[in-house]
């Protein structure tokens, strides 16, 4: 399959992703969903400005800056997990008949899992960061697209949940019990996070769309 990119058409990535191919698969479309997230956020943050919004221009400029830089983690993000998974069915192949190369299969097979945890994982941090400056502007952003805030809130927590089923199901397959423990409570700290900075971020958009 040919490489996939923000340049591609979205019929032609939504072929791909409904295709029997197994790239792109969940990760791929949990970047793109954390990429709308950031879209959204820099959306409400471009319509933000002006002398109404002088007040807050330099958070606007920083939050305009980081859903670009977002945005462009979320792509390398996309192609690191189709990587991965090309690496995972690599060592799969690997060939096991002495004990030699069943030593190194298996060691091949536990690198390519890290490295199937280590992209979802890093998706994570990126919505976090997405939830954190999007939070940083819902309480003076423009009024009458507070509602695309909230809708990029929800896109980075959904981008999130879905990155962590990726986690989840690669760590079912890791054998160090240890680094195994260490991942879960990363995953489990980073989401409590994501949760509340979401509740916090919709809890004053629906506010200010009320109000």
């Amino acid at each position: 399959m040919s490489e996939l990119s923000w340049k591609d058409s979205i019929g032609h990535f939504l072929k791909e992703a409904g295709s029997a191919a197994p790239t792109p698969g969940g990760g791929s479309i949990s970047a793109l969903a954390a990429a709308l997230g950031a879209a959204m956020t820099s959306m409400t943050a471009n319509l933000s400005q002006g002398e109404k919004f002088a007040h807050i221009h330099e958070q606007i400029t920083e939050v305009i800056r980081s859903m670009e830089n977002l945005t462009a983690r979320c792509e390398e993000l996309m192609v690191a997990d189709i990587r991965s998974f090309e690496q995972y069915m690599a060592a799969l192949k690997l060939p096991k008949e002495t004990d030699e190369e069943k030593r190194y299969r298996t060691h091949s097979l536990q690198t390519a899992v890290i490295a199937a945890i280590e992209v979802p994982l890093r998706l994570l941090e990126v919505s976090r960061d997405g939830l954190s400056h999007a939070y940083r502007i819902v309480e003076a952003s423009n009024k009458n697209v507070i509602s695309d805030l909230g809708i990029g809130a929800i896109l980075f927590e959904a981008a999130a949940q879905s990155a962590l089923l990726t986690v989840d199901i690669n760590l079912a397959s890791l054998k160090d019990l240890d680094v195994k423990q260490s991942y879960e409570a990363k995953t489990a700290a980073l989401m409590r996070e994501i949760a509340q900075i979401k509740e916090q971020t919709l809890m004053i958009v629906r506010s200010r769309i009320t109000g």
